[in-house]
Formats: structure tokens, sequence, C-alpha cells
């Protein structure tokens, strides 16, 4: 397990407790540190490494912790770490596909006051806001919102809206975004670089809170949304020039079995052309839930292929948690 500490913010980028509206030592002890293992034969083993350490929010009384789903998912172990030197077990209570977010329930009596849960519709760009990791004041951040806009993700995966800010934070998965009261209003996902004129602006996209509120209470009592599953394609898309390539396959999955290679061009789903990620992922949701079949037009060496892809349920293919 990583020892993450030995580092910190200089002084000036580290919030202070005598000029934040909240009680800076209360959100700061509300992060945790997550620590999770995975199975060598999990499916985003490959991908996403079977040992994962990133940060955890407390937002309960019973200490149920908010992070970012990739951390934790397929996970046959998670240990959780205090900013007091504790660590408990935890159990992986849900992954939502569609959001991102994932819970994690301790199994045992955690002690973390919870942080208040806002909303990332109140705050704008340019505004002040403050990043916090697992590992005291030296690892939270001053920042600022440069940007909020809709974010579309190769995996098959699109907010309506994330927030972006900066400077980074370098140990940004699932780490606490707040406002300007210490509300929780986002929970870090990526580190993200983007050109500015000559410049190029490095930080931090977050997904907002909002996109759990809703069905905080499903996956706590059922480990997923009421929503029926989104239809999942297991390819990796990207946009370049307005067009839309396909970069990857996932091994096994729906659109590798439909006959699909790396390097086709997406030009249609369901006879409607579609130029963005955004495009692509919308049209292919709105065809119905997991399960139904997609029609999709391709452009392969010059020649137009058309493709009918059995979607799926992307759970299907992950291992489950379980109690022991």
């Amino acid at each position: 397990m990583a020892d993450s500490t030995h580092w910190s913010f200089p002084a000036s980028l580290q919030p202070d407790a005598a000029e934040v509206g909240f009680d800076l030592q209360r959100a700061i002890d509300a992060v945790v540190r997550l620590s999770s293992r995975v199975p060598d034969d999990g499916f985003t083993a490959q991908m996403l490494g079977t040992e994962r350490e990133g940060n955890g929010v407390v937002i309960r009384d019973d200490g149920l912790i908010v992070t970012i789903g990739y951390l934790i998912t397929e996970a046959d172990a998670i240990w959780i770490s205090t900013n007091d030197g504790r660590v408990l077990a935890g159990h992986p209570l849900a992954y939502d596909f569609a959001t991102g977010m994932g819970l994690v329930l301790p199994l045992g009596k955690l002690g973390v006051p919870p942080l208040a849960m806002g909303s990332a519709t109140l705050v704008d760009v340019d505004d002040d806001v403050y990043v916090i990791g697992h590992g005291g004041r030296a690892h939270a951040l001053k920042a600022e919102i440069f940007a909020r806009r809709e974010f579309a993700g190769y995996w098959e995966y699109l907010l309506d809206f994330a927030l972006f800010t900066t400077p980074p934070h370098p140990e940004w998965s699932g780490a606490a975004l707040l406002d300007d009261e210490g509300r929780l209003i986002g929970i870090g996902s990526l580190f993200v670089q983007e050109a500015e004129g000559d410049d190029v602006r490095k930080g931090n996209m977050f997904v907002p809170i909002d996109v759990l509120t809703p069905i905080l209470d499903d996956l706590v009592r059922t480990g997923s949304s009421a929503l029926p599953p989104r239809p999942w394609l297991g390819m990796y898309a990207s946009e370049d020039d307005h067009h839309l390539i396909v970069g990857g396959l996932a091994q096994g999955g729906p659109a590798e079995r439909a006959g699909m290679r790396q390097g086709d061009l997406i030009v249609a789903v369901a006879d409607q052309r579609v130029t963005t990620l955004a495009e692509l992922f919308r049209s292919v949701w709105r065809l119905g839930p997991s399960g139904t079949e997609i029609p999709m037009t391709l452009a392969r060496n010059g020649a137009t292929v058309p493709v009918r892809v059995q979607s799926a349920d992307r759970g299907d293919f992950l291992r489950k948690p379980s109690l022991q």
C-alpha cells in the first residue's frame, strides 16, 4: 500500500482556517483514504490495475462514503484510512455506471463526522472552491472553477455538466470539491490538460454531487439505481476533426462480437449521423435499455459497413462484490 503522505502544497495554496467560512478541520477529516484490491481476472484489471488508491468522502453519520466508482469496481477488498491513523475494512456497496459514483460502507464504526452535500448548480466559472484530499491540510488546495460544461468520456460515459478546476490536485481520484461554505459539490474524477492559446491549462474534472442525490437511497438499499441499465457496446471511441474513431474494443464485448474493428469510423446510429461522442451516446441510449439491438453505420477502408450490435448490461461483465 503506497504511502502518499510525504508531500504538501505550498502554504500559499492551502486553505486557512481563519479565512474560510466553515469548519476546515471537520471538512479535512471527512476525507478518507481508500485502498482497493481487484482480482487478476477482473474485467477491469488490465485497464485500471489490481491495486487502486484514492479518496472517499464521508456523507452520513453511519460512515457511508462516496467516491469515484473506478476505484472500487470489482474490488474484493477495501481498506479505509482516517486522518487520525485508523484503518478499517470497507464493503463496495454500489457503483453506478451512468453517474460514475461509487459508495463504500465501513465494516465497523468509522467515527468521522460527515460532510453536508451542496449543489454544483450554485457555482460558476471563476468561483473559488476547495479541493480536499486525504492527508490533512497539507493535501488541501485552494482552487477556482475554470469551466462548467458537458463532458463525454470514451468509455461510454456522459455528464450533462462537469466542473473543471485549477490548479490541479495530484491525487484527484475521489477527492472532495467544496464550495465556499464547505459543502460537498463534486467528486474528483480526472486530470485534464487543455490548450489555451499558446499555453496549456492543467486541472481536474469533478463529477457534480447533484447526479448522486436522486439515486442515493436506491443505491444504498439495492446497490443500483432504479433506472434501467443503459445499453453498453463495449467500445472506446474518440473524436478527431468531426469524425468518431473506434480506438479500442472490450474483449468479448458486444461491439467486438458484432464485428466492429479498431480504426472503424462511426458514421451513424439508426440512420442518424453522429459526429461527437455526446451525440453517439445519446443516440444509442435513446433506442432502449440494455439488450436493445443497436443498428450502426461504419466506414472502413472507404466502404460503408452496416452492423447490428446486440447491446448488453455493462454490469454483467464485472465481478460482483460480496460480504464475507
